[in-house]
């Protein structure tokens, strides 16, 4: 998973690309989600979203996934569970503080970012993690808030 996951970063403007003609199919199937009830597809679409972004981004179905804001590196893969840039104690080499077998999470996601067409959402201050939605899908949560009209974050 660990080299998926690089490799991921080192292509982030391919996912960016990719994840920007995906968003439109999810929110035409809002009719779709409607019709089900969101909860009860919460669980099938749960189930394909764990699996693809498991192996591609070692996703922890954190319900609020921020990878087009931090260079398609999942910052929920930092041991200390940091969401807005890195802590005090990456290594010179880049190497992560807790995991030193590890590159930092906040290093990846900057080179990540640099390579994407909207790198400068690293930016922007993401919300601490809401631990309610833990294990839901972030796919249905973003086509919800899009059709009620709420910011997603």
């Amino acid at each position: 998973m660990y080299a998926v996951r690089r490799w991921v970063v080192r292509h982030s403007r391919a996912f960016e690309v990719l994840y920007r003609a995906f968003e439109p199919v999810l929110l035409r199937l809002h009719p779709v989600w409607n019709r089900i009830g969101y909860a009860r597809a919460e669980r099938p679409v749960r189930a394909v979203e764990r699996r693809i972004k498991g192996f591609l981004f070692d996703c922890r179905m954190c319900g609020q996934c921020t990878l087009s804001a931090t260079g398609m590196s999942c910052p929920m893969n930092c041991p200390k569970n940091l969401r807005n840039g890195p802590c005090g104690g990456v290594r010179q080499d880049g190497g992560c503080e807790v995991r030193p077998d590890m590159r930092c999470v906040w290093v990846d996601a900057w080179e990540g970012s640099r390579r994407m067409h909207g790198g400068g959402t690293i930016h922007a201050v993401q919300p601490p993690v809401d631990y309610r939605l833990m294990g839901s899908s972030s796919w249905l949560r973003v086509v919800r808030e899009q059709r009620d009209g709420r910011q997603t974050a």
